[in-house]
């Protein structure tokens, strides 16, 4: 049986591990991917930590700060080479960007990110998200900045609601960092309708797949993952997604902060690693904030979701 599924993977796409590392500062997060079709082919946007920043002392985070938009393409969602920071106007946006959010809706592609106005050793500063829009995925263009309720609020995912409208989930700080939605007409004015969970975490992605709403968020101990018939009324799934660190030495700790592909029936999930079990962790004690992006599919069962980091993940994913 173990030759027979080796025989049928040996020609299949299989993702390499890491999936991604970014060339500049080897600190790819916060991923979000989508399909061009004008270039027919992937692109994923992801955060840029500096990674390779020294740090003055232990509690300094400015190697977080500073971080432009990296880019990634992919003609099969297998391969994937730099493609430089993405054009984000400086005029309505800061220093630090963070966790981009993009997807095509209403006929134009749309872009919105968390942005920190400055460079700073800790965390204590204001956080807000900004909408930007493009034609191409290459020149983006200014929007307006979320009213949202609150000076620290990041981590936006966005998807269309089959009634019409749309939908942003983020997390919002001042709560304990819980994660919120808010609802639109227009993509520009948003209406705060309250919170999802208060189980402190960030980086949610709603998406829908075999008939239901699914909600995963970095609780920082692993993903929590959640379901919903309806997209207003949650059940949490027991336990975490990719907690237990995997076996290939670029994969050593607990997945974060996720993005997922849904491609008919199958859907991946793509998430960040620090490198804390790399052989260059025992020489470097920095080398732990590098970062780069895996993929593995997910799995559903009676609505429960699992994820096996550890099995070749085999791609496919559909050129349109």
């Amino acid at each position: 049986m173990i030759l027979f599924a080796a025989a049928l993977l040996a020609g299949a796409p299989v993702a390499p591990k890491p999936l991604f590392r970014d060339p500049v500062h080897d600190g790819a997060a916060d991923p979000s991917t989508v399909y061009d079709p004008a270039r027919r082919e992937w692109v994923m946007f992801y955060t840029n930590r500096r990674a390779d920043l020294p740090m003055a002392d232990a509690k300094d985070v400015r190697w977080v700060h500073g971080t432009a938009i990296g880019t990634a393409r992919s003609w099969d969602g297998v391969h994937w080479r730099y493609g430089g920071t993405a054009a984000i106007p400086a005029s309505c946006t800061g220093a630090t960007l963070w966790a981009p959010e993009v997807q095509y809706l209403a006929g134009r592609w749309h872009m919105w990110l968390t942005v920190v106005p400055g460079v700073f050793r800790d965390w204590n500063a204001p956080r807000f998200i900004v909408h930007l829009t493009s034609r191409d995925l290459k020149r983006w263009t200014c929007g307006e900045r979320l009213s949202l309720g609150s000076d620290r609020v990041i981590d936006a995912s966005v998807a269309a609601l089959p009634g019409g409208g749309y939908r942003l989930w983020y997390n919002d700080e001042r709560l304990n960092k819980a994660i919120r939605y808010a609802d639109s007409d227009d993509l520009v004015h948003w209406r705060v309708k309250g919170t999802i969970v208060d189980t402190p975490g960030e980086g949610p992605k709603a998406f829908r797949w075999k008939g239901r709403w699914w909600l995963i968020s970095d609780a920082w101990k692993g993903l929590l993952a959640m379901r919903s018939a309806d997209g207003e009324h949650w059940t949490r799934q027991p336990g975490y997604l990719l907690a237990t660190p995997g076996r290939d030495e670029t994969d050593r700790a607990k997945g974060q902060h996720p993005d997922v592909i849904v491609a008919g029936d199958r859907a991946y999930i793509v998430y960040f690693v620090q490198q804390s079990g790399e052989p260059q962790s025992a020489r470097d004690p920095e080398w732990h904030r590098r970062s780069v992006l895996q993929i593995a599919e997910l799995k559903e069962n009676d609505g429960i979701l699992t994820v096996d980091r550890d099995a070749p993940t085999v791609i496919r994913l559909a050129r349109r």
